[in-house]
C-alpha cells in the first residue's frame, strides 16, 4: 500500500501561527491595549515588562521649538496716579487781643483807635465789648475779617497808620472836666466824688492828685451820698452777695466801696453797679489805692 500524507503537519502549525499574528494585528487596529508576545516553544506568550523606575518622562521637545508657559500668563499693572499735589494754606494770624484781655498793649490800642476815630472814649487797658466793636469796625473799613480781636494782621495795619500815642493820649486826666470840688473836699486826704460831673478826684489839701471817671448805682439801688471814711481795704476782693470781683476795693458805707469794674470798662454807662462807685481805667485806681489809707475822708456829692 501505498503511504498516506499525515494531516496535521507543519502545515498546520503554520496556519496556526498565521491566524495567532492576524489576531493582535486586528486586536491593535481597533485601539484595544493589546500586550507585547514573544514567541518560543509552547507558544506565544506575554512579554515580560521593565521595571518601573519613577514617572515616565517626556521626550525632549525637537531642537527650536517653543515650550508654552504652565502658569496663567503675567498681568501688566500701570502705575496708579497719585493724589495731586496742592498748595499748603498759609497759616492763620496769630491773636493778640482780645476780649478780657488787659494791661498796657491793649491801652495803646485804644489810643491808636482814638486817633483814626474808632474808638470815641478814654483810653482804660480793658479789652471789652466796646474796644471789640472798634476793632470790627477798623477791619471792615480795611477790607479785614471782622473779628472783633486783635490779630498780627489788624495790628500791623494799624500801627502803619497811626503814630506812637503821648502819654496824655495813653492816660488822659479824664473823658469828662472835673466838677469843682465841694468845701468839705478843701481839707486833708480826701475822694471827692460827683455825681454831677461823674468823676473821682484824689485830693490832697485842695490839689487834685488824680481824677477819674466814675458811674453809680441804678435808682434801685442808689450810692448813698454825705460824709465817709474808708474802713477797709480789699486788694483782691470779690463781692458775697453778687458774686462779682471787686479789685482794689475801698470801703466807706456799709457794703459800698470805690472799685475797679470790668463791666464799666466793658459797657461804659450802659449798665450801672449795685450801689458802688465803679471805677473803669484799673491803672488809675490801683495808684489811688496804694496812696489812701485807712480814715481817709469820702465825700459823695452832687
Amino acid at each position: 500500500m501505498g503511504s498516506k500524507r499525515r494531516r496535521g503537519g507543519p502545515g498546520r502549525a503554520a496556519t496556526a501561527w498565521t491566524v495567532t499574528a492576524v489576531v493582535a494585528v486586528a486586536a491593535v487596529t481597533a485601539g484595544c491595549k493589546a500586550q507585547a508576545t514573544e514567541t518560543g516553544a509552547g507558544g506565544p506568550r506575554p512579554a515580560t515588562a521593565a521595571p518601573a523606575h519613577g514617572p515616565a518622562k517626556a521626550p525632549p521637545a525637537p531642537t527650536g521649538a517653543t515650550t508654552a508657559p504652565t502658569g496663567p500668563a503675567p498681568t501688566t499693572w500701570a502705575p496708579a496716579a497719585g493724589p495731586t499735589p496742592t498748595k499748603p494754606a498759609p497759616p492763620a494770624p496769630g491773636v493778640l487781643m482780645a476780649s478780657g484781655s488787659e494791661g498796657a498793649q491793649v491801652r495803646e490800642l485804644q489810643a491808636r483807635l482814638r486817633q483814626i476815630g474808632h474808638f470815641g472814649r478814654t483810653p482804660t487797658g480793658h479789652y471789652g465789648s466796646v474796644t471789640a466793636a472798634a476793632v470790627s469796625s477798623f477791619q471792615g473799613k480795611r477790607a479785614l475779617p471782622r473779628t472783633g480781636t486783635t490779630d498780627t494782621v489788624t495790628w500791623g495795619r494799624l500801627l502803619g497808620m497811626t503814630r506812637e500815642p503821648t502819654s496824655a493820649e495813653l492816660r488822659p486826666p479824664t473823658a469828662a472836666p472835673v466838677a469843682a470840688p465841694d468845701p468839705r473836699c478843701l481839707t486833708g486826704r480826701v475822694l471827692c466824688i460827683s455825681k454831677t460831673s461823674r468823676t473821682l478826684s484824689w485830693m490832697i489839701d485842695g490839689r487834685v492828685v488824680s481824677a477819674m471817671e466814675v458811674r453809680f448805682g441804678s435808682q434801685y439801688t442808689p450810692t448813698r451820698e454825705g460824709t465817709f471814711s474808708v474802713y477797709w481795704k480789699s486788694r483782691h476782693h470779690v463781692s458775697t452777695l453778687y458774686d462779682t470781683p471787686m479789685p482794689y476795693a475801698l470801703f466807706f458805707s456799709g457794703g459800698q466801696a470805690v472799685h475797679y469794674s470790668s463791666d464799666f470798662a466793658a459797657r461804659g454807662y450802659g449798665g450801672a453797679s449795685h450801689g458802688c462807685v465803679n471805677v473803669r481805667d484799673e491803672g488809675k485806681i490801683a495808684s489811688v489805692f496804694a496812696q489812701v489809707r485807712d480814715g481817709d475822708k469820702v465825700v459823695v456829692h452832687w
